[in-house]
């Protein structure tokens, strides 16, 4: 019997050895596969800005500091890089977009320059009108932890408890958000994804990951629907 449990033991430990060497293989070709992906997606960028005679910039040092305070950008920096920064025209607006790559501020030392960066992708394109901050966001925990500024409920039940607005003047909300805003984001897809934030002229999203082919038209679409049903009047009354 005794013999019989060192053989099953000795069984299972080969067997454990042989499963985490091919988990291992496994994820080393998965991550390599990705890390592939991606490389091409970032030539395809390239290739689109020169189709479409945009400006395509591999590092851009110093032209997104006047977004510090916007969404994932940090609150205050000075010549800070934007990596595939392109810029040109889509459906009459001018647009911007790049990747803002940082450390993990949970890193520290040595370990934090082997570590990959965190990349948030940023889209913005200009508004028709100036008017005051307003940001409209997924509702979570820890934004009620760490961002303790009040939400604006807009009195639509199902929009206040799937979005959390946070803005400095309610009247120019109501004009803006209420009666065509609201619907199309309660119906849109990429809503729940994809944060909003006007500051003076221009208008924001992003998400968290590098920036891909087929997310440009996506979110310069988004974000240009977004405004077309913002009311004229809301930009004029600001």
């Amino acid at each position: 019997m005794e013999l019989l449990v060192g053989i099953l033991v000795k069984v299972f430990f080969f067997a454990f050895i042989v499963g985490m060497f091919t988990f291992v293989i496994r994820m080393f070709v998965r991550g390599h596969k990705e890390e592939a992906r991606i490389r091409d997606g970032w030539k395809k960028l390239a290739q689109i800005a020169s189709e479409r005679d945009w400006t395509y910039t591999a590092r851009a040092r110093g032209e997104v500091d006047q977004y510090c305070g916007v969404g994932p950008m940090p609150s205050r920096g000075e010549n800070l890089s934007a990596w595939h920064y392109t810029t040109g025209e889509f459906r009459g607006r001018s647009f911007k977009y790049f990747e803002h790559r940082y450390n993990s501020p949970m890193s520290g030392g040595e370990a934090a320059e082997r570590k990959r960066p965190i990349i948030e992708s940023v889209f913005v394109v200009t508004a028709p009108g100036s008017g005051p901050s307003v940001e409209v966001l997924q509702p979570s925990k820890l934004d009620a932890m760490l961002d303790r500024r009040p939400r604006m409920p807009l009195g639509v039940p199902e929009f206040d408890e799937g979005f959390r607005v946070v803005a400095e003047d309610e009247t120019f909300v109501r004009n803006a958000l209420s009666a065509g805003v609201v619907p199309f984001l309660l119906a849109h897809p990429q809503a729940k994804k994809s944060p909003l934030q006007l500051r003076d002229n221009e208008l924001f999203t992003w998400y968290t990951g590098t920036l891909a082919p087929e997310a440009v038209d996506e979110k310069l679409n988004y974000l240009c629907d977004v405004l077309d049903r913002i009311p004229a009047q809301a930009w004029t009354a600001a």
